[in-house]
């Protein structure tokens, strides 16, 4: 991990580019993929899944009989493991459940809004180096919570043309109603577009590398595409540490995220350089243990370390980057909470690793990455939601608010809209 020093920096710019995501060098090729799948179906997702997965697929959709055969080789202690991540992630996303607004601005009109859930929803879940089975229970279990009829989901299948027994465990055990075996930018395009097996759907949800991540920005500004979650992919983990933070857990921390992928970005920000050569060492000691080695050797190749002045730099620093996860594990990490403006997931203290909140603590793994979390939320209940807004207006209140629309409606030159008003209360 290179060093950098804030004092000196010239151009903090250069730092908040991830360094694996490039979509405008990706861009021909998604169209590409889009464009076949939208035009072919089927046949352009069994031609890119053999191309890109090496499989030949027959038929894309799981069947039922296939599920219930793999729940039932799925060892019994991870089973368990998985049954607590769900009870966990189902308490925090229906405590997210929005309750019904109602007001009253003048007598007699009453203004209210209710939630609705999203019909169909496409949940795209990562295979590749490390299938995410968690994932299905991030994205299966707020859809259901939130009332989603039909939940579909795609995932790449395996060389042998399956998907792995944990995923489709974790798909029956979320409320998925269909599980497809496609992936990359053609899966996000046969949920958007619909195929002869892929139905469509309104919205699409979860993360995914570059190409994947381009496929749903693209689709989601197709007038035929349908809206999606948010960009989200590769994976990134930004660390505030100061002198009282155990070099250890920092270090693990950091290799926990950087194992997720070559793609991955991994930061770490202290206002002590002492402490940081300790990591550093310490991240040393801990990758020569790791099977996956090699893959976070290469992320954290594009990974970096800020040394700043304070802590208030640091805090600068972060919401500039605006991480996707966020680990504060500084002295008295509360009494910063208001100094984080953006990002995806925060973990407060020196005991909540962000591995907690990938699996079990309850909240959302899905959140936004390469600095939109500037804008966008991770994924909760009611990103499976619609508000629809209701007005119910008696005489009275026409009489009682009927002279402003008049008034404004005129102003405007639109004078079928006041006589909607005007003939009612002359009535």
């Amino acid at each position: 991990m290179k060093k950098y020093f804030m004092k000196n920096l010239e151009d903090v710019g250069k730092l908040l580019k991830r360094p694996s995501i490039d979509f405008e060098g990706v861009r021909g090729v998604v169209s590409d993929v889009l464009s076949d799948v939208r035009e072919s179906g089927d046949e352009a997702l069994r031609e890119y899944t053999k191309r890109f997965d090496g499989v030949d697929i027959g038929e894309f959709l799981v069947s039922e009989d296939d599920i219930e055969e793999a729940c039932e080789r799925v060892d019994g202690e991870l089973l368990k493991a998985f049954e607590v991540a769900a009870n966990n992630i189902e308490t925090f996303h229906k405590a997210e459940l929005p309750s019904r607004i109602e007001v009253e601005p003048v007598p007699g009109v009453k203004c209210f809004r209710e939630a609705r859930a999203i019909e169909k929803v496409g949940l795209y879940v990562p295979g590749g180096t490390a299938p995410l089975p968690s994932t299905v229970l991030m994205l299966g279990i707020p859809a259901r919570v939130a009332g989603c009829k039909e939940i579909v989901m795609c995932t790449p299948p395996e060389k042998d043309g399956k998907v792995p027994d944990i995923i489709l465990f974790a798909a029956k055990l979320a409320g998925v109603t269909q599980v497809y075996k496609v992936g990359g930018a053609q899966a996000i395009a046969a949920m958007v577009y619909g195929t002869e097996s892929v139905p469509k759907v309104f919205k699409v949800f979860g993360p995914g590398n570059q190409y994947v991540t381009s496929a749903k920005m693209l689709l989601s500004v197709d007038p035929d595409g349908s809206a999606i979650d948010m960009p989200a992919g590769p994976s990134e983990l930004l660390v505030i540490a100061d002198k009282s933070a155990r070099a250890d857990f920092v270090a693990a921390d950091l290799l926990s995220q950087a194992e997720h992928g070559a793609d991955s970005q991994v930061v770490l920000v202290s206002d002590d350089d002492n402490k940081v050569n300790e990591i550093l060492q310490e991240i040393e000691r801990q990758l020569v243990e790791l099977p996956r080695k090699k893959i976070a050797e290469q992320a954290l190749s594009k990974s970096f370390v800020l040394v700043v002045q304070n802590l208030d730099e640091a805090f600068e620093f972060s919401n500039l980057y605006a991480p996707e996860h966020l680990i504060l594990n500084i002295e008295n990490a509360d009494g910063y909470l208001s100094s984080v403006e953006n990002a995806g997931s925060v973990f407060i203290g020196p005991y909540s690793c962000e591995s907690a909140g990938d699996y079990a603590s309850g909240t959302n793994h899905t959140l936004p990455t390469y600095g939109y979390a500037r804008m966008y939320s991770g994924v909760n209940t009611e990103s499976f939601m619609k508000q629809v807004t209701f007005q119910k207006i008696s005489k009275s209140g026409l009489e009682n608010l009927g002279p402003s629309i008049e008034k404004m409606a005129e102003s405007e030159q639109l004078f079928a809209h006041k006589n909607a008003v005007t003939i009612r209360i002359n009535d």
